[in-house]
């Protein structure tokens, strides 16, 4: 019966190293959901993709919470969604649309991520990490929503397409991150939540200029 679950545990997960046995200690996995939050808030699908890969191919082994991610199905849809993104990424004012769905979608997401990654924390915890997950999501997604309605203002489609590609690399690139080196990823989300606050408070004071010159009076 043993052997049987073993079994299907490996086809289902993919091999692992023995040293991927390991279990994430909860600064690990505190530095993972940091990670997986930010870089949800600017692509959710791409960070489950990358985070079920890592996990089904053996370069890692999730809290048991995240494990399913690298079953077939999730793998499969979210994939198809990434692709789908890919495309309404860069189309100027498509993306608007899109961002203006994902905020209801994003934040609650990464939240769940952290909830389950979690899974062998007290429940104080799992809901901490889900709430601080959310909101740093919401911070990135916001962001890169505010930058994105920025530089649709410009009629050449360069720089969206520029600036959607970079935010696709550093959302797999912050995954894979926070997966191999979670400490390390935790300070990196600090600075970048420092960086979204700065692009933030001058993208809203451009915002506040420019509907200023637009209503006053000639």
């Amino acid at each position: 019966m043993h052997a049987l679950v073993t079994a299907r545990s490996y086809c289902l997960m993919g091999p692992f190293p023995l040293a991927m046995m390991v279990q994430m200690s909860p600064v690990e996995t505190l530095g993972l959901a940091l990670g997986a939050g930010f870089s949800s808030g600017l692509n959710l699908y791409a960070t489950v993709a990358t985070l079920g890969v890592l996990q089904r191919f053996g370069v890692l082994r999730l809290p048991p919470g995240l494990q399913a991610l690298a079953h077939p199905w999730v793998l499969g849809i979210a994939i198809a969604l990434y692709l789908l993104e890919v495309f309404a990424d860069k189309i100027p004012y498509v993306d608007t649309v899109w961002d203006a769905i994902h905020t209801f979608i994003r934040p609650p997401a990464a939240a769940l991520l952290a909830f389950a990654a979690a899974g062998s924390a007290p429940p104080e915890w799992r809901w901490g990490a889900a709430l601080i997950a959310g909101g740093v999501a919401l911070t990135s997604h916001g962001t890169k929503a505010s930058a994105r309605a920025a530089v649709n203002a410009s009629p050449e489609p360069f720089s969206n397409w520029a600036l959607s590609f970079g935010e696709d690399v550093l959302a797999v690139w912050l995954a894979w991150m926070a997966s191999v080196h979670p400490v390390a990823t935790t300070i990196i989300v600090a600075a970048l939540l420092a960086l979204s606050a700065f692009l933030l408070y001058h993208l809203f004071r451009f915002a506040r200029r420019a509907l200023r010159q637009l209503f006053s009076p000639g």
